[in-house]
């Protein structure tokens, strides 16, 4: 193996986690890194920037773009209806205030398996958060962990879930949104019944230490959210909320019902990237009608989402071109024909192909954008149930993609809840990285034996 080449693949990844922690833009630390593989690799510079990084970028936006926008123009609606808030605070009333991590940790599982972006989603309930977790008295550095848990460890990887990391597996191996059976609802099972205990574990443990509330900054007033451009919602206490205020929580369920119902019924007739954009125009529209009197600019909020859904593509898009161009050296085929020939079940290389990928991106999305394109047509070879490859493949991807330079990870910690890392990263690390790891292996392990 070419050691020049495997140290500034090795490098340039470090590097890229170091630029996107200091809040570098993706896309330009994505080409400073790309053109670091590019040299240490040998590759001709021009070639790698101009052909190898512009067909990886453009590739992935011409494929999913629509799904990117329709997504986050749904999310946008959802949130301006506030539908995304009467789901949450339904479930606090429900759950209530002594189960506060449990409370936030169902509000963004449910939205998140409903379509509603998971970005929409965190900066829709860290308000209501914030206050249950004032009102409990519980460490506020855990709320990012309770948010990214909700939002990824399980609802992404699941069968039926509408997020983009459980469609793009069916791309390439002609399965439905619901492939993996029953061992992939007892893996989405286990990682959220134990991921919501090992969390409430840790905060309880955290409180008998002694600590308390206490966020690392000032909470804002009405006047300074409202000019703040990391939150989108001023953190009022929940009580104050009169009930006329927002849509009642079975319209507000209805869209996101009927975004997972439709998918999952027509892709069973038709192209799955088909039925979603069907079931997420379906969405919106019954949103919209349903909630009109809530929505206060249909257009503000279209162009809001679109604008939304250009930024995360773009993003994505830089991490995938940065993965192309590192496709293109040597030490990446020698890496990917280790993998494949390693000793055990053939599922495991598939495994732990599409995990350390997304590693290396910080991305789960677009880890599986660059390595299906590789490893599916191999293991497709193999004669493998196709339905274990999906389920692998997304599980694979829900697990070191949590790294911290990903882009939703760095977001929620610091953006929304404006946390630090050192602070908030620790429980992050057992809950959406080891977990769904684990999860994964174990998953390989029932697809063999069954």
């Amino acid at each position: 193996m070419d050691m020049i080449s495997l140290i500034g693949l090795i490098s340039a990844v470090i590097l890229l986690i170091y630029l996107t922690m200091r809040g570098i833009n993706i896309i330009i630390a994505a080409i400073i890194c790309s053109v670091f593989v590019a040299i240490t690799g040998g590759l001709s510079l021009e070639e790698a920037l101009m052909d190898n990084y512009m067909t990886g970028f453009t590739n992935y936006f011409a494929s999913w773009f629509l799904v990117f926008l329709l997504g986050a123009i749904f999310g946008k609606i959802m949130q301006e209806t506030k539908s995304a808030e009467s789901i949450a605070q339904w479930i606090k009333r429900t759950i209530g205030e002594k189960q506060a991590v449990l409370a936030i940790v169902a509000a963004a599982a449910i939205m998140t398996y409903g379509g509603i972006s998971m970005f929409v989603v965190g900066f829709a309930i860290y308000p209501i958060a914030v206050s249950l977790f004032r009102a409990a008295n519980l460490p506020h550095r855990f709320i990012p962990s309770a948010l990214v848990f909700g939002s990824i460890s399980f609802t992404m990887t699941s069968p039926g879930s509408p997020e983009i990391q459980n469609i793009i597996p069916t791309k390439f191996f002609n399965t439905t949104p619901t492939a993996g059976g029953w061992i992939g609802v007892v893996i989405g099972l286990l990682i959220m019944i134990t991921g919501s205990f090992w969390l409430h574990l840790l905060v309880k443990r955290a409180v008998q230490q002694g600590e308390s509330f206490s966020p690392p900054y000032v909470l804002p007033n009405r006047a300074e959210t409202e000019t703040s451009a990391g939150l989108a919602e001023d953190p009022k206490p929940l009580g104050k909320v009169k009930a006329d205020e927002l849509p009642h929580i079975i319209i507000s369920i209805i869209p996101l019902f009927l975004v997972i119902a439709i998918l999952n019924i027509l892709s069973q007739f038709m192209n799955t990237i088909t039925a979603l954009l069907i079931a997420m125009l379906v969405g919106i529209f019954v949103a919209c009608i349903t909630m009109q009197r809530f929505l206060r600019s249909f257009w503000d909020s279209l162009a809001i989402g679109t604008q939304n859904a250009l930024v995360a593509i773009a993003n994505t898009c830089g991490v995938v071109g940065f993965g192309s161009v590192a496709a293109q050296v040597s030490t990446f085929d020698q890496l990917v024909n280790g993998l494949v020939d390693l000793p055990g079940p053939p599922l495991l290389g598939l495994a732990l192909g599409v995990t350390i990928i997304c590693a290396l991106t910080g991305s789960a999305s677009g880890g599986l954008g660059i390595a299906l394109p590789v490893l599916a047509p191999i293991y497709l070879n193999q004669g493998l149930d196709p339905g274990a490859m999906h389920r692998v493949a997304a599980l694979g991807s829900g697990g070191l993609d949590s790294m911290p330079h990903n882009g939703y990870v760095v977001t929620t910690v610091r953006t929304i809840c404006r946390e630090t890392h050192k602070r908030a990263y620790k429980p992050i690390l057992y809950l959406s990285v080891i977990l769904p790891t684990i999860a994964m292996l174990l998953a390989v392990i029932l697809y063999t034996i069954f």
